[in-house]
């Protein structure tokens, strides 16, 4: 659970979450053009990889390769099982 919450403390992991929210398979191109363009992040591709290296590690992205392409797809579920396990102490 550690390995979550430091991923969420940083603003560019972040964001890069939710674009991959919003768009749910992308590839890391894309991703980089999509964070370059719509938020002026001005970070180098290997940045971003080290950012995407820390998500997997939390399991909050999961990567999926199909020939050379590696897609890349966010991972809600460890988000799901923090807030369900807050919720239901509050809801008692």
């Amino acid at each position: 659970m550690d390995q979550i919450f430091k991923a969420l403390a940083d603003p560019t992991r972040r964001l890069i979450l939710d674009e991959l929210a919003e768009r749910r398979s992308q590839t890391l191109y894309e991703l980089c053009t999509r964070l370059i363009m719509k938020h002026h992040v001005d970070m180098s591709r290997q940045a971003i990889v080290k950012h995407l290296t820390i998500l997997e590690a939390a399991g909050l992205v999961r990567a999926e390769r199909r020939g050379r392409l590696k897609f890349l797809h966010f991972n809600d579920a460890p988000l799901r099982k923090i807030t369900e396990r807050w919720i239901q102490r509050v809801m008692q």
